[in-house]
């Protein structure tokens, strides 16, 4: 866990000078941010974050709990009801949507530092994913004045049409392994829709979503549009899945707390859900590669961002006359991964984020060895301070291991033969989830015929975790419900209201 589960907050102020590990100084909000202002929570307390690089407190924030979560509704409702907000013309929203987009601009080396500090991940990738955010909030830019019904011809006598209007206050609940890019695939389609937010933060990262509420403020967005809450899920997180005035909710994380929040949705409002959960995907190779070029990728789907991403691809199978041949070239491959200090440029894979995660995959690691497999690569801490694991991999594998079936959510792959395309389709659905998979193959049948045949809300061909905002992303069965990016998120954050007139 981040810190201390509940503390009395005592004189911790509103904000305070930080210096990070690379120089940069400036000044890191702590309280909760509710109708534009950061305020202290209602119950007097804070936890604190850790820096998974060193394993070392870094600070304390404000905690949120329900009367916080009370306050930040009743603001967001305001906003959206009587408020500014309510009153802006589409491409005023657009624009205020740019403005924060160029906020991220002005401050990207500094997004970037906080997302390595408390996240724990490289600074190249978390440059990546600020520049990344600046796309997603220009995409959904240019969507808010483009979001419109149709005229349905319904006979001379009438004149009928539709409106897609925004739900109204919607809740969203963003993950730690990616804090700020979650946190812009959240509010872009939200706030292009018009609706207003209601947003908590992982408690393991919650210093750059308060940063954020910073440039929120100087974009001039009006009080009580977007509402950012630090707190825990159990209390923070479960009171927004509750809350009667929040119309839909959003969340990003595991399977398990999904189910929490989908049952909190139903047992209250019968809020809409939207859902991004947990993955095991297949990473499928043919035998008509280039071995080169594929465990590049094969390294990079698996030991992108310390293996912490839903998407990650944990499970590589390979076709068995080439088998061998890979696995030398990949095991050779991720060995030459520079795990380390996340502020170095040269760094590939940073910290796990937390002790709890770190110790969690290396749990893991135990139990697939107890199952059988063998560890041709890593399967051991790396150095003495933080929470590093080096890259693994894990061979002599079989469906029926946990190491083959549960989340890791970690740098550690499972590796195994296969013979034909039917028996790759069988290996590749046979889990419970369905978020991402890829194909590598020179037969472009080959690789339309195994995309179409997964079950798999993304197939990647000759590439991995390669996004786009205008690409829709979900999962199918327990990796998720709705989709996320793309117009396809617009319909999570509107309703349909038909209109029909009976001429005089």
């Amino acid at each position: 866990m981040a810190g201390i589960l509940s503390a009395p907050a005592g004189d911790l102020p509103l904000f305070q000078s930080y210096k990070l590990p690379n120089g940069i100084e400036y000044e890191q909000p702590l309280g909760l941010f509710i109708n534009n202002e950061f305020v202290v929570g209602k119950e007097g307390n804070a936890f604190e974050v850790t820096s998974p690089s060193t394993g070392k407190v870094i600070g304390r924030v404000h905690e949120g709990a329900v009367p916080d979560v009370d306050l930040a509704v009743d603001a967001a409702y305001r906003a959206f009801h009587e408020g500014p907000w309510s009153k802006l013309a589409p491409n005023e929203r657009g624009i205020l949507m740019n403005k924060l987009a160029d906020k991220f601009e002005e401050n990207h080396l500094l997004l970037a530092s906080i997302e390595t500090y408390d996240n724990g991940k490289a600074i190249q990738l978390a440059k990546g994913d600020i520049a990344a955010c600046i796309s997603v909030l220009r995409y959904y830019a240019g969507w808010a004045d483009k979001i419109h019904g149709k005229v349905i011809d319904t006979g001379r006598d009438t004149f009928a049409y539709t409106k897609q209007e925004p739900i109204g206050v919607v809740g969203q609940i963003i993950p730690w392994n990616f804090p700020l890019l979650m946190l812009a695939w959240k509010i872009g389609p939200a706030l292009a829709a018009g609706n207003t937010i209601v947003l908590k933060s992982a408690e393991q990262t919650p210093l750059g979503a308060l940063v954020v509420a910073k440039l929120i403020k100087e974009a001039g967005f009006p009080p009580g549009v977007i509402n950012i809450i630090s707190g825990y899920g159990r209390v923070a997180g479960d009171a927004i899945s509750r809350h009667m005035k929040i119309k839909k909710v959003a969340f990003t994380g595991s399977t398990m707390v999904g189910r929490q929040i989908m049952k909190a949705a139903a047992e209250s409002n019968l809020k809409k859900v939207t859902l991004e959960l947990g993955g095991k995907s297949p990473n499928i190779v043919f035998d008509d590669v280039d071995v080169d070029k594929v465990v590049e990728w094969l390294n990079f789907g698996i030991y992108y961002n310390s293996g912490e991403v839903c998407t990650a691809g944990s499970r590589i199978y390979v076709q068995e006359t080439i088998y061998d041949k890979l696995l030398e070239a990949l095991r050779k491959r991720a060995a030459q991964n520079i795990v380390g200090d996340p502020f170095d440029e040269n760094t590939f894979q940073g910290a796990q984020v937390s002790k709890v995660q770190y110790e969690r995959i290396l749990n893991y690691i135990e139990i697939g060895k107890k199952e059988g497999a063998k560890v041709e690569v890593g399967g051991e801490a790396h150095g003495t301070q933080g929470y590093f694991i080096k890259p693994t991999i894990l061979s002599g594998v079989t469906s029926d291991m946990r190491v083959v079936q549960e989340e890791i959510f970690g740098p550690v792959a499972v590796i195994a033969k296969f013979k034909d395309i039917d028996e790759v389709i069988a290996l590749g659905n046979g889990t419970s989830y369905g978020l991402a998979a890829a194909v590598h193959t020179k037969n472009l049948n080959t690789a339309i015929e195994t995309a179409n045949r997964l079950a798999a809300g993304t197939v990647w061909v000759n590439s991995y975790n390669q996004y786009h905002p205008a690409l829709p992303f979900g999962g199918y069965g327990e990796s998720g419900i709705g989709r996320e990016l793309g117009k396809e998120a617009l319909k999570n954050y509107t309703q349909i209201k038909t209109v029909n007139i009976l001429l005089q």
